[in-house]
């Protein structure tokens, strides 16, 4: 899941520290290195779902030379567009992620898959409470599965861990998105400039 790289539209709490420019060039960067590194046609079918729906592909042409389809996210909060997401994409199993998370791998989706093999749903937890990534296994009910989540909450896996029982559900590793100056320059000491901007 992705927005249109524009001032305004991302990292807002990030702006505040470094500026919109550094803020959007950042966001910018960090989404065109997750589309490269993860694109892997011969192990999953990867789909960038973007907001808003009316979004360009001239806005994403980073994923132009990918093979990477664009489809609108559709409306509402968090919880009805991931739904929206799980409705629309390809049948088989369906893995989700966020576009800011500059640790996520390659392997780290390929474990996300896996773990659908054996239980109904896994998701990537966020220190915060909150997840990274969230899968479904194929043949799992996809109805309701966000209602009554408190998002952006330390609450929000919670509430959807308990909204999709009594499905089995499995866990992979623990990361961090980037939405503020700290989490900015923890990226910074953990030496990732590979996808840093210059600001």
């Amino acid at each position: 899941m992705a927005k249109v790289p524009r001032a305004g539209r991302v990292k807002t709490r990030l702006a505040k520290g470094i500026g919109s420019v550094g803020a959007v060039r950042f966001y910018r960067n960090a989404l065109a290195a997750t589309v490269r590194r993860l694109v892997h046609p011969r192990r999953w079918h990867t789909t960038l779902f973007v907001a808003p729906d009316v979004a360009l592909p001239s806005d994403f042409y980073f994923a132009s030379s990918t093979a990477v389809k664009l489809k609108p996210q559709g409306q509402g909060d968090l919880g009805a567009r991931l739904q929206h997401v799980f409705r629309t994409a390809e049948p088989g199993p369906v893995v989700v992620i966020g576009s800011d998370i500059p640790a996520i791998t390659p392997s780290l989706i390929a474990d996300a898959f896996a773990r659908l093999e054996g239980h109904d749903a896994v998701f990537g937890p966020s220190h915060d409470g909150g997840f990274w990534l969230i899968g479904l296994r194929a043949g799992v009910s996809r109805r309701g599965l966000f209602h009554g989540v408190r998002w952006s909450t330390s609450h929000a896996l919670q509430d959807t861990c308990q909204a999709i029982r009594p499905a089995s559900v499995a866990h992979i590793q623990a990361l961090d998105d980037v939405d503020d100056l700290p989490s900015f320059q923890r990226l910074h000491e953990k030496s990732a400039r590979i996808i840093l901007p210059l600001i």
